[in-house]
This record gives structure tokens, sequence and C-alpha cells, in this order.
């Protein structure tokens, strides 16, 4: 299989490989506290140089067939509003999708459509069999977004994930290309 990271594309989204130049606005949303509290691995505070790093990770994650990096853009004025990314397991062919976007985008849909567009590619274009997800159950928005785009409930990951200090139980979704093709 050629692996490389297509453009996806929405009504109203855009979805493209990181740029560096997008270090300072990946740093002003990520670094929300508000944000960071809702995703296990940002750190806070944010600085552009780690927008910068985690930026060039990304060509090096495609090569070697580990990840791949979506910027979240809105079409209509090309504004980079969240990311969405989807972290391979080949052996098992399945994925982990994640996922954040800026606290000013939240609960207008954008997360659960680029979702859906980076399911289709998973499935369709990569061939994968299953994608899971997961969230702190703080975080209830999450759940529903993974519920949104077809995907099951599996069970509770009690304090799996420790987070600014505290234990977090995290929910975990799971779809499979049948379900999903069934849809």
């Amino acid at each position: 299989m050629t692996f490389h990271q297509s453009y996806l594309t929405t009504s109203r989204l855009l979805m493209r490989s990181f740029q560096l130049s997008d270090a300072p606005r990946v740093a002003f949303l990520a670094g929300d506290f508000e944000v960071a509290c809702m995703v296990s691995s940002i750190p806070h505070p944010y600085e552009v140089a780690m927008a910068v790093e985690w930026i060039q990770g990304h060509a090096n994650q495609i090569t070697c067939q580990i990840a791949m990096h979506y910027a979240i853009v809105r079409q209509a004025d090309h504004l980079l509003i969240g990311a969405m990314g989807l972290q391979f397991d080949w052996k098992n062919q399945s994925a982990e999708l994640g996922y954040w976007i800026g606290k000013p985008y939240w609960n207008q849909g954008y997360a659960t459509e680029a979702a859906q567009a980076v399911l289709e590619f998973a499935f369709g274009e990569l061939g994968l069999n299953r994608v899971e997800a997961r969230h702190m159950t703080k975080n209830p928005a999450s759940g529903r977004v993974m519920q949104k785009i077809g995907m099951s409930y599996e069970g509770t990951l009690r304090q799996a994930i420790y987070r600014f200090g505290n234990f977090e139980d995290a929910a975990l979704y799971g779809i499979l290309r049948r379900e999903f093709s069934d849809a």
C-alpha cells in the first residue's frame, strides 16, 4: 500500500497537513487551559516552540506509518480551528482517532464533521478494520461526537489518564468497517 496523507474536504472544512506557519495558531488554541485539560497529550502552558516541534515530527510519523495529523481549517475563511489525527496499529488493522477543537469553535459540529471524513478515509482509503477513540468522562461533548459518527461505547477505563494532578476515567468507543459501511 502506498501511504500518503490526502487532503480531506467536507461541506465546511478542509483537512490538510500542518505547516510550520500554523504553530502560533496551534499554541494559541491548544494552549487554552480549557482545551488542554480535556486532551491527555496537550501540554500546558503550550508555547509556540512546542507547537513547532510537534509539527516538525509529523513528516517522520507519516514516513514510518505511525500516525497522521490533520489541521482542521474552515473553507470559508481558511482559519485553523483544531486538529484531528490517527495513530496506527497496522498489525491489527486499526487506529486510534484523536482530536481537539479550539474553544471558540466548540458546539458547532466541526469535530463531528471532521471525524466523519477521517473515518471515511480510514476505512475506504487505508482499508482499516477498526477505529477507536477515548475521551475523559468529564468531557461528555467528545463522547457525543463519537456517538454521532457511529461509534459504540465499549467501556470505561478507570483512572486511565493522569492529568494535571488528577486521575481521570476514560470512556472507550469503537467502530468497525462493516458497521461504518452499514450506516
